[in-house]
C-alpha cells in the first residue's frame, strides 16, 4: 500500500559497539507508527480513549524494540525467534499502564501477559502457514 515508504529502519541501518545491528532492518518507522495509530483507533472505537491506546500502542513496540535490542546482543538475527523475549515485554509494558489506568489486578494482568504468549507461540505457526505472517515465529 505504501511501497517503501517509511519503511527505513528505527536504528537506520547502524550498528552496535558488539558489530551487530543495533535492532535490524525489520524494525520500521512505518510499523511504528501504524501500530501506535492502529491502537489508538481501536481504544477510540472501544470507548477507552484515543490517549490510552496510543500510551498502550508505543509501550507494546517498545517492549518489542527492546526484544530486538537483547537478541541482537545475544547474536540472534533479524525476526530469530526466542521464545519468551519475544512476547512478555511487548504483552508486559502496555499491561502495565492498562493496570491503574483501567483499574485490573495484578492477576488480570499476568494472565493476559500468558495468555498473550502463548496465542502468540501457538498461532503463529498457522498465521504464517495461511500466508498472513511472514516468519513462522
Amino acid at each position: 500500500m505504501l511501497g517503501r515508504r517509511w519503511s527505513a529502519p528505527i536504528d537506520g541501518g547502524r550498528l552496535w559497539r558488539d558489530g551487530q545491528p543495533v535492532l535490524g532492518p525489520s524494525k520500521t518507522w512505518r510499523g511504528v507508527v501504524s501500530g501506535a495509530l492502529a491502537c489508538s483507533l481501536f481504544a477510540w472505537i472501544t470507548g477507552i480513549g484515543v490517549v490510552f491506546g496510543l500510551a498502550f500502542g508505543v509501550l507494546g513496540l517498545t517492549g518489542d524494540v527492546i526484544s530486538s535490542f537483547i537478541k541482537r546482543r545475544a547474536g540472534l538475527a533479524s525476526s530469530a525467534r526466542a521464545v519468551g523475549l519475544d512476547q512478555i515485554p511487548e504483552a508486559l509494558l502496555p499491561m502495565i499502564l492498562a493496570w491503574p489506568w483501567l483499574g485490573l489486578s495484578w492477576f488480570t494482568v499476568v494472565v493476559v501477559v500468558v495468555l498473550f504468549t502463548l496465542a502468540n507461540i501457538l498461532l503463529s505457526p498457522l498465521l504464517y502457514r495461511l500466508g498472513i505472517r511472514h516468519q513462522p515465529h
